[in-house]
């Protein structure tokens, strides 16, 4: 277990600027490979063995996500004749920024952290261990902007909690305009 993981130097945050970068974000196995990578630095024979995938695999899946600057090596062992590779994540959180991308049809329409979500956490709803909440609220763009800087600093809080314990835990957040209808201002009586 380590105190602040993972065990190698990372940014902070990372914007995701180009549909390349999302889409590697995008397949099940990458972020898989992401979240391992959370807890410590590993090679590729490390990840396909935790992950119970062929190394083949892996490998590919890990050369997508250093290509889209997602994963880097960050240090390197040589065992008899052969360099061994360890890989590490460039930041602890990415995010989406559509608003760096040079046009709106470069967002990736298909990517939804909550599809991914609601794939995950289907056993834990069907056992019954699925803790979550939906709010609604009207709110003015600053009000939403300001409680989504909240919310990203609890997601950081989370990403730095030391690794322990026997189960992996999911942890999703967000928040977005709906067209729920709301009640105008109610009438003075006097």
């Amino acid at each position: 277990m380590t105190d602040n993981p993972p065990d190698y130097e990372l940014d902070d945050r990372k914007a995701l600027t180009t549909a390349a970068q999302v889409r590697a974000l995008g397949h099940p196995l990458r972020t898989a490979i992401l979240q391992l990578l959370h807890e410590r630095a590993a090679t590729v024979s490390e990840l396909a063995a935790a992950l119970k995938r062929p190394k083949s695999t892996v490998a590919h899946h890990v050369d997508v996500l250093a290509r889209n600057g997602l994963l880097q090596v960050v240090r390197t062992r040589r065992i008899r004749a052969i360099e061994e590779r360890f890989y590490g994540r460039t930041a602890r959180l990415f995010y989406v920024a559509p608003d760096r991308m040079t046009t709106a049809e470069e967002m990736p329409r298909d990517f939804n952290d909550f599809v991914v979500a609601a794939g995950e956490s289907a056993t834990a709803y069907e056992e019954g261990t699925l803790w979550g909440f939906i709010r609604h609220a009207r709110l003015s763009k600053d009000q939403a902007s300001h409680f989504w800087d909240r919310m990203t600093a609890l997601v950081e809080e989370f990403d730095r909690l030391p690794r322990s314990g026997e189960t992996m835990y999911g942890f999703a957040v967000g928040i977005y305009p709906t067209h729920y209808p709301f009640l105008p201002p109610a009438e003075r009586v006097e």
